[in-house]
């Protein structure tokens, strides 16, 4: 009876405590508008800002992005936006980065409504939202460095206006904050009371079907490469499901304000999804006078009467648990009926606006005021943060508060309870501010001498004790640990557990799948064994030098000096590490996420690892050696830190012996006791005494092996890592220099890429070869940057390839010569003995007499002794001894485009990532014997047919979709190079240009017919071919006169149309309706697309501005538009032929070649993929993709159709 009257007293105690707090007004979010630097959208539909240039770059996710743009429909993109129609109606998630506080159809035409935005530095607004995180994200300490604001302000939806009836009243104000420094991104949405009005719109195309779709709000990651595909959870996160759940946005919240959410977003390291603050107590609106019960975002006291039952047992489960404070999913957040998050029921019937005597009211929320309420003298337990969420790094300015002795809170402590030990008397704040010194905390009374009733939460190998603020649970004599989770003195332990993420080995990703861990310790002398199993190369061989994976064991588990405690004694089996490793030279960063996660049944303690980041790649078969060392710990409440630089020694028969380094900052979160004495030193020192590595290829199992002792800091611990001259900013670098730290105060100075010196003074040089083509391959290709396997090529110290290339995949290893290019001759397998590539490499003897490239190249090589230095032109020659196409020029990064006889093509050298794209106009040597020339049966259903140099292929279409299994060689051209290629659906005939012959054919459809030429002579470089069906004639490019002719079908009646200001003219299409003519000329210096009539009147350039390689163009009959594709951009863009209407059908398009435009899709040859690509218009989403069994460049692409396509005749 006792025992009940004494939780009855907590119970009133906890719901008599709950405060009051208005939803945010209006008047008290973020300032906005003109005067406060705003930029306006212009009023309309469907309005994008231009690109909004950020001063640091933020993350989204994992990706960083330099720009934003802001859009009518309520969101923020990190990229240029499609159109509406690709995105307005549509769900999560979507294929571009979105940060959507209300997506939804939006108009602010004819004055209804404003869009307001701006970049802000304003100390006021950084230190406000600053705030804001901080009480969010408890232990994050956030300070943002810039900040993004956008304000949709009485914005109305789109609404299609009747003449029975104007438009409507409705309209909705929300603004959506980013903050941001260099490691993290977060968002604030906020909703000001009664600032919605809509809750959704409606689409335009099933308009008077009366569908409302709910406005979305969340964040989308956007398109994820293939290779690095996410579960589909990871790619976005959707704040709201329903109508109702958005009618909810403003009366309920997640920071502790109704209207107000708050989100991680984005992080430098790793990032798997969006995460929702943990601030749960929302706390209830109160109810306006006259207002219907049943509309109050509070309950009324008799309907928790009997929720809440006056039963020890079921008061024991659902509040000394703390699982009545979890925080809900956002989902049930919203779409519960109570619409805020009530942590206590008010006893009240007060029904006026009067708050009760000693409640609090909200805080104004202005000047640099955040948005909060006073808590009352008890507040809830807090939710359990996330294992590896927000709270679980400690950031360098949380590392340099510790340092200083700051009193401020650390971090909320992470409840993970053993099986059957749900309950527990652990009633004390967790989130209080601590003084580092004295380690005063503020409890109620109601906490103390709870051991009678919950002896139970200790471990059943040690017992409760009283104390005057509270209780603590302590080890039995012969047994060790926190009170919670005790262990036999002196017996082994072990530790079994799985890893799981993604490492990055030089620039090739490698996945941990659940791969299995295991550990053995031998307390008596502070052995510790690990074994991780099931891993693959090149990552077994990359973690060698990672013994924090294993020496956290030892930590855990080290051989106790006298009055020193292991890890163990402090922590139990409850427990986050999370480290953070910067390789030196390189910079990689890597992050490691372990989480101890109590005992199993057989009494192993479980543990979950994570890895995360890139590694330096290490040759296979390599050694790594580790000496001895020590490793300083200091002791927080509830937080272990420690910082240290380790050295480590690789030994390869390639690469001989090396040293590396790289620092490494380790913390671990726990929970703790602060009830009892305080036993534990403020530091202590790991002397790791022995290390062994190794990784076993054949079994695949990586061996770590460490003996360790804990005991007193024995000599001056090093400097705190942050105050090294690196981090303070008093190095004596070079502005040009970076600056290296090493232990204590200790730093070296490296000149930065591109700049030469000792690191003290730098000059500049240009990059080289070798920097641009690493670089290149790092930054990488939409389809290549993530690929397995890629060879990333090694640079020494000035910059120059190193002699020996190794790939890390394969093992291979090589000689190059100084532009990087292969010496024949020198390849050998892994396992087998390399060749020194310090001698001169012989030629390599061929089987048939060398070409001019060859006998050139093999020439200049005796002259260069066999080592070219950088600045030497050596011809590059194809497998046929052919000049290649595209030349480059010693590590100038300079390349251009040669003929057959290695003669420069005017107008083709750039200096730029993007290569030019160069074709052939040599054909490669016959294959005998020779067939004839082939032509299948007719063809019976429309079909793609495409250029591949010697052949012409046909591509069924099935609908929009390619039959990729009934695909055929539609012609064999031996000795041919086709490019331009066209259908005429009246004759039935395919025309084509030959760059080998130098000539334009053309040939039915029909079996048995065969090819004949039609223009044989004047042509040099003929490209881009354009046929006219209408008025039976054709049109095309010769990039080599840089001309544009015309003649008819048969080629008579030829004539010049044009023949001056082109370069490099390319692709050419005729619209045969209006009769104009559009063409590309990829003039490196000034690309440009043009237009005339087919009379050769009214030239004009339409597009010059934002284009880079316009290889690609097509009509759209339907809109009669023009769109291109372009190589240099990446982008898919369409335009009206009087140059308005400029809008990105897709931002990343590889290197497209040629594009046809069929049934609201584009299908375009792509030289990255060497296949065809089909792309939906409607959606800008790829749909498909051949690739033939033939893999060779692919040049033109048209459509083949029985009938005549409306737009072709």
């Amino acid at each position: 009876m006792k025992m009940r009257d004494n939780l009855g007293i907590l119970f009133f105690q906890f719901f008599c405590t709950v405060c009051f707090v208005n939803a945010v007004d209006r008047n008290n979010i973020f300032p906005f508008g003109t005067v406060s630097g705003d930029l306006t959208l212009p009023e309309g539909d469907d309005e994008v800002s231009e690109a909004l240039k950020l001063k640091r770059p933020m993350y989204f996710y994992e990706t960083q992005f330099s720009e934003l743009y802001v859009a009518t429909n309520g969101i923020i993109s990190c990229q240029d936006l499609p159109r509406e129609k690709q995105y307005v109606d549509h769900a999560f998630p979507m294929d571009f980065p979105i940060i959507a506080p209300f997506l939804a159809d939006i108009d602010t035409s004819n004055k209804r409504g404003t869009v307001y935005y701006r970049l802000d530095e304003s100390p006021g607004v950084l230190k406000r939202v600053s705030q804001e995180v901080n009480r969010g994200f408890p232990g994050v300490h956030f300070t943002a460095t810039h900040a993004v604001i956008a304000t949709w302000v009485d914005v109305a939806a789109y609404e299609e206006v009747k003449h029975s009836s104007g438009p409507s009243d409705r309209v909705n104000t929300f603004q959506v904050v980013l903050a941001y420094d260099e490691v993290d991104t977060f968002v604030l949405f906020l909703y000001p009371d009664d600032g919605l009005h809509f809750f959704g719109t409606r689409p335009k195309e099933t308009y008077n079907a009366q569908l409302e779709l709910p406005a979305r709000v969340g964040f989308s990651r956007g398109e994820v490469p293939l290779v690095n595909f996410s579960p589909m959870e990871e790619l976005y996160y959707s704040v709201t499901c329903t109508e109702k759940a958005v009618k909810n946005l403003y009366q309920t919240g997640n920071a502790g304000v109704p209207g107000v959410w708050l989100f991680h977003v984005g992080n430098y390291f790793s990032f798997n999804n969006v995460v929702p603050a943990t601030v749960t107590q929302v706390a209830p609106t109160v109810m306006p006078l006259g207002q219907n019960r049943r509309d109050a975002t509070i309950p009324d006291y008799t309907e928790y009467i009997d929720h809440f039952h006056d039963q020890a047992s079921e008061y024991n489960s659902k509040v000394l648990s703390g699982s009545e404070f979890l925080p809900l999913a956002m989902s049930e957040l919203l779409e519960s009926d109570h619409t805020a998050i009530l942590p206590h029921p008010l006893v009240t019937k007060n029904k006026d606006r009067e708050f009760l005597a000693g409640q609090p009211r909200m805080q104004t929320y202005n000047g640099d005021s955040p948005l909060t309420f006073r808590h009352s003298p008890l507040d809830p337990l807090p939710p359990t943060p996330l294992a590896s969420g927000p709270g679980g790094y400690l950031t360098p300015k949380l590392r340099q508060r510790l340092s200083k002795g700051h009193s401020q809170a650390i971090i909320s402590k992470t409840y993970v309870m053993d099986p059957g030990m749900e309950n527990t008397a652990n009633l004390e704040r967790m989130d209080e501010d601590v003084d580092f010194d004295t380690r005063v905390l503020q409890h109620n009374s109601d906490d103390m001498k709870m051991c009678a009733q919950f002896q139970q939460a200790c471990s059943p190998n040690g017992y409760c004790a009283d104390y005057s603020s509270g209780s603590c649970c302590h080890c039995h004599p012969g047994f060790y640990g926190n009170g919670w989770q005790c262990l036999l003195e002196g017996a082994p332990q072990r530790v079994n557990g799985r890893v799981s993420g993604l490492g990055y080995v030089g620039a090739t990703p490698v996945e941990m799948d659940n791969v299995d861990l295991h550990s053995y310790v031998v307390l008596s002398d502070g052995r510790a064994y690990t074994a991780i199993s099931r891993l693959p190369e090149p990552l077994g061989w990359a973690l060698m030098p990672l013994a924090p994976v294993g020496g956290l064991f030892g930590w855990l588990f080290a051989l106790e000096l006298p009055d020193h405690k292991n890890g163990f004694r402090i922590t139990g089996a409850e427990f986050t590490y999370h480290a953070e490793v910067i390789f030196y030279p390189g910079n990689q960063r890597l992050t490691i996420i372990q989480t101890a996660q109590g005992f199993s049944p057989e009494n192993y303690i479980r543990m979950d690892t994570r890895i995360h980041g890139k590694m330096p790649f290490i040759v296979s078969g390599a050694k790594v050696e580790i000496e001895p060392y020590k490793e300083v710990y200091q002791y927080y409440p509830s937080l272990v830190t420690s910082s240290s630089v380790h050295k480590y020694k690789v030994v390869s028969a390639e690469m001989g012996s090396e040293i590396f380094s790289y620092q490494l900052y380790q913390n671990i979160t726990f929970r703790e006791c602060q009830h009892g004495p305080q036993t534990k030193p403020k530091s202590q020192q790991l002397n790791v005494e022995r290390v062994f590595v190794t990784y076993i290829k054949e079994e695949h199992i990586m061996r770590y092996a460490i003996t360790s002792k804990i005991g007193p800091v024995t000599e001056k611990a090093p400097e705190p890592v942050l105050l090294n001259p690196c981090h303070a900013g008093t190095h004596t670098c070079d502005a040009k220099a970076q600056c290296l730290p090493g232990e204590g105060t200790h730093f070296q100075c490296q000149c930065s890429t591109g700049y030469r010196g000792d690191g003290q003074y730098c000059t500049e040089r240009p990059r080289t070869q070798c920097e641009e083509h690493r670089e290149g391959l790092q930054r990488g290709e939409p389809w290549t940057r993530h690929a397995l396997g890629t060879f990333i090529p090694q640079c020494d110290e000035e910059g120059q390839y190193r002699a020996q290339q190794c790939h890390g995949a394969t093992g291979h290893c090589w000689c190059v010569d100084a532009k990087g290019l292969e010496l024949p001759g020198t390849r050998t397998p892994p396992g087998t003995p390399s060749v020194n590539c310090d001698l001169p490499v012989k030629p390599w003897p061929t089987q048939r007499p060398g070409s001019i490239c060859e006998r050139w190249r093999d020439s200049l090589m005796e002259h260069y002794r066999g080592h070219p230095a950088s600045s030497h032109y050596t011809p590059q020659c194809d497998s046929t001894g052919q000049f290649n196409p595209v030349q480059c020029y010693g590590d100038s990064s300079y390349c251009w485009c040669v003929d057959k006889d290695g003669r420069e093509v005017p107008g083709t050298r750039l200096h730029n990532a993007v290569r030019p794209a160069c074709i052939p106009t040599e054909a490669p040597p016959t294959m005998y014997p020779v067939p004839p020339p082939d032509m299948t049966p007719s063809i019976s259903a429309t079909s793609l047919l495409y250029a591949q140099g010697q052949q012409i292929g046909a591509l069924p279409l099935n609908g929009t979709r390619m039959e990729t299994g009934k695909a055929s060689i539609l012609l064999a051209l031996h000795g041919s190079i086709v490019v331009g290629i066209d259908y005429n659906c009246r004759d039935k005939k395919i025309y084509w240009t030959d760059l080998a012959g130098r000539t334009i054919n053309r040939a039915s459809l029909e079996p048995g017919a065969e090819p004949e030429t039609v223009v044989n002579t004047g042509l040099t470089i003929p490209e881009g071919l354009a046929v006219d069906a209408f008025r039976s004639t054709m049109f095309w490019v010769d990039s080599g006169l840089d001309k544009i002719e015309t003649s008819n079908l048969d080629g008579s009646r030829r004539r010049v149309l044009f023949d001056t200001e082109l370069v490099n003219p390319r692709a050419i299409i005729v619209d045969s309706t209006s009769g104009i003519l559009f063409w590309t000329d990829w003039n490196r210096d000034a690309p440009k697309i043009e237009q005339s009539t087919v009379e050769g009147q009214n030239r004009r350039i339409l597009v010059q501005d934002g284009i880079g390689l316009p290889n690609a163009l097509t009509f759209n009959p339907v809109s009669k538009h023009l769109c291109w594709a372009d190589a240099g951009t990446k982008r898919l863009e369409c335009i009206a032929p009087d140059g308005t209407g400029r809008w990105v059908i897709h931002s990343n398009v590889n290197y497209p070649f040629g594009m046809v435009f069929y049934a609201n899709h584009f299908y375009y040859t792509d030289w990255r993929r060497d296949g065809v690509i089909a792309l939906s218009q409607d959606s800008s989403k790829f749909t498909d993709e051949f690739l033939p069994e033939q893999r060779s460049h692919l040049y033109g692409i048209t459509v083949a159709s029985p009938s005549c396509i409306s737009g072709k005749a």
